[in-house]
């Protein structure tokens, strides 16, 4: 992108050389829990905090190894200097309101006359500074003493916390120690020019959502987002990275119209089909649902790698060419979007995972790189040098399947990836410059912004004239501090209105006894975060009969995390509101194959704080378990076994054979501590079915002739015995 950033950091540095309060050098005890005598930037936190410069977080720590962004640069700088930032004339920046927690440190700032922002008048406080930044900055100031830390890094490195508080108290003691009293600062040097972008250069901003999975009530502050985003960018591109369907009531009552509604509002230029696309092709209806999605768009599809032509659903629907002047409502290869006179394309990638973990029904998938290459060879025939691929494959899924790295490395041409279906959390783009043999490649950016329409991601990337990416930032808007859209409100009012109706209906199933989910008091250490608990045998039950569906494997057990489970059920007829809140976290079934030493190795983790609760502690399905709480953590598990169907005996794990289980995508990625689930993950060995968990519960208990309500023995600690 066009780097319009201001030179606020000079000014204010050679401030900070002259007028700044006399600090020096301190000793003490850091303040902060995070920040230990040995930490690189240790003296520097301190002398800032000595100073009163600084105060950290409510928490106690100061996060030192986190990046810093503009606004809070603004807001230590402005501390440092003692300005007062509470009576200050408005910074006049779009992006800066009253509410901002920096708009008085930045407001302090232009009245010294040293912020003159971005081009478009934004001040992007939520963007990050590279250590090549400061150092341009501070190299280029008379008055300031040189600094050794401002050289340590690399240019494009971004600076921490930590970092950025040692520069500030080095420029602050040594202006201190160095500068004579009656030496006069030599005259601010004029500010150097911004340099000139090529005439052919050509900046395109990427706003992009995916795994939003029917989250609806959330939207309208994804428009308000959006809003902002187009009023202060240009060249806008919106895309959807795929897995709209699924995961609350908005799509179980209205199968994604919902949804579209809003996001027809919201205006999306595309989409890509994510594996939830295809929950309901097994259903009497098939894919009737989907297609209706897709008729009722107003805006085009891209999938390279899908073949609706054997569904006379999509019949119309659906061309596997790559077109430059698509309809809304229809399913390209991929397509040429005009920006400012200049062509991008765009095309689909949907994970071949699909046929294991969805229903596609006649519909097929082909390898994700060998189509990749096709479309960028189309692309490039048609004159098109800025190539987007807007994948549902996962930034760093199970490789012996699909993923954006491997994508990036594999496929020349592609320039973005906006990426969704692994949930990731990209703060900023990931860059890929090397192909699979390590040899240097134009570079490719990946950006995914998480799940469930927490953020809004944005790219601003620049191209050069053969379409090669020279400049780029990015960054994820946190939603949860956005207004909601007041037409949007509106819009989704009679959906919602549904929504809260079923909420309190009856599913059918009627309990004469609580089924609880209690937790440790002062008189009780009985707790779902330590104990069996009847609601966890259901659960996992459920769990485990559900997941030996999605696989000719065995599946030996289930694995459900304590602290996932929220709420007990009351005596009575259960509504659909409350089996939703004991499993509130959307999570998703997942099959993972580990072996008998890992899993021994997990239930270790899981019993680490026994008798004690443990957010991690494991209820299980299929198997039964017994430990010590007396032994030392870590030599705790006594004996696990699970229960052979074959002979209806139960057997003992051996270490070295390896078992399918199955548990929460949130547990088998590592959750709660279980590393060696976090390392069969990267491995490959764990598929998420994408399956709601608090619908498997409801189905789980319709399933029973008899909601059992106390516990079954399947977890025992021996030491209560003794």
């Amino acid at each position: 992108m066009e780097n319009k950033r201001n030179k606020f950091l000079t000014a204010t540095a050679a401030a900070l050389a002259v007028t700044a309060v006399a600090v020096a050098p301190v000793s003490a005890a850091s303040p902060f829990s995070d920040v230990k005598e040995s930490h690189a930037d240790y003296e520097g936190i301190s002398t800032l905090y000595a100073a009163g410069i600084i105060s950290g977080y409510p928490d106690g720590t100061f996060k030192p190894d986190t990046n810093v962004t503009r606004g809070q640069a603004a807001k230590m700088i402005a501390g440092a200097l003692k300005l007062d930032t509470k009576e200050v004339e408005n910074p006049n920046f779009k992006d800066i309101k009253a509410d901002n927690p920096y708009y008085g440190p930045i407001a302090a700032l232009v009245g010294l006359n040293v912020i003159s922002g971005y081009g478009d008048n934004t001040f992007r406080p939520n963007q990050t500074i590279t250590h090549g930044d400061l150092a341009k900055i501070l190299s280029s100031i008379p008055t300031l003493p040189e600094l050794e830390s401002a050289n340590n890094h690399g240019a494009s490195e971004n600076v921490t916390r930590g970092q950025l508080a040692t520069l500030i108290a080095e420029a602050l003691t040594k202006s201190n120690t160095e500068t004579p009293e009656t030496e006069t600062p030599e005259p601010e040097k004029p500010e150097k020019p911004e340099t000139e972008k090529p005439e052919d250069a050509f900046t395109l901003s990427v706003l992009h959502v995916n795994d939003t999975h029917a989250r609806a009530n959330e939207l309208p502050k994804l428009a308000t987002a959006v809003k902002e985003q187009r009023e202060t960018k240009k060249n806008v591109l919106t895309l959807h990275a795929g897995d709209a369907f699924s995961g609350t009531l908005y799509f179980n009552e209205f199968q994604g119209q919902a949804d579209l509604a809003l996001l027809n509002e919201i205006g999306f230029d595309a989409m890509v089909f994510g594996n939830h696309e295809f929950d309901l092709g097994s259903s009497p209806e098939g894919h009737q649902a989907l297609a209706d999605f897709v008729k009722g768009a107003k805006f085009p599809f891209v999938d390279a790698n899908t073949d609706f032509s054997a569904d006379a659903k999509f019949t119309g629907l659906f061309t596997d060419l790559i077109s430059s002047e698509p309809e809304n409502g229809k399913i390209y290869s991929g397509i040429v979007k005009e920006i400012d006179g200049e062509k991008v394309g765009i095309f689909g990638l949907t994970t071949e995972e699909t046929l294991d973990i969805a229903s596609p029904g006649k519909v097929t998938f082909t390898n994700y790189i060998e189509e990749a290459k096709k479309a960028v060879a189309a692309f490039e025939g048609m004159g098109v040098n800025k190539i987007i691929a807007l994948t549902h494959i996962g930034y760093n899924d199970n490789p012996k399947v699909d993923n954006d790295i491997l994508l990036a490395k594999n496929v020349p041409g592609i320039d973005v990836i906006v990426g969704g279906h692994d949930h990731t959390k990209l703060d900023e783009p990931f860059v890929v410059k090397t192909n699979t043999v390590g040899e240097a490649k134009d570079a490719t950016l990946i950006v995914q912004a998480n799940e469930y329409v927490k953020y809004l991601g944005t790219l601003d990337v620049t191209f050069d004239g053969n379409g090669v990416v020279t400049e780029y930032g990015g960054e994820l808007i946190d939603l949860g501090k956005v207004a909601e859209d007041a037409a949007l409100v509106k819009l989704l009012e009679p959906f919602k209105a549904k929504i809260d109706e079923v909420n309190n209906k009856e599913i059918g199933v009627k309990i004469t006894e609580e089924l609880a989910n209690p937790r440790a008091t002062e008189s009780s250490l009985d707790s779902v975060r330590s104990n069996e608990t009847a609601l966890g045998n259901i659960i996992t039950d459920g769990m485990l009969a559900k997941a030996q569906k999605y696989t000719d494997k065995t599946v030996v057990m289930a694995l459900q995390n304590g602290g996932g489970i929220r709420a007990a059920i009351p005596a009575g007829n259960i509504t659909v509101g409350q089996v939703i809140s004991v499993l509130p976290f959307g999570n998703t079934l997942a099959l993972m194959d580990a072996t008998g030493a890992e899993l021994k190795a997990a239930f270790e983790v899981s019993l680490k704080n026994a008798p004690k609760e443990n957010g991690g502690f494991l209820h299980i399905g299929g198997a039964k378990l017994q430990y010590d709480s007396s032994k030392e953590a870590g030599s705790r598990l006594v004996s696990i076994e699970y229960l052979d169907k074959a002979t209806g005996k139960y057997v003992a794990l051996e270490d070295s054979k390896t078992y399918t289980v199955a548990t929460n995508a949130f547990t088998a990625k590592g959750g709660d501590g279980f590393d060696m689930f976090a390392k069969a993950y990267e491995e490959g060995r764990v598929t998420d079915l994408g399956l709601s968990d608090w619908e498997n519960l409801q189905e789980q208990l319709l399933s029973l002739k008899e909601v059992k309500t106390a516990t079954e023995g399947r977890i025992v600690d021996v030491a209560k015995k003794q």
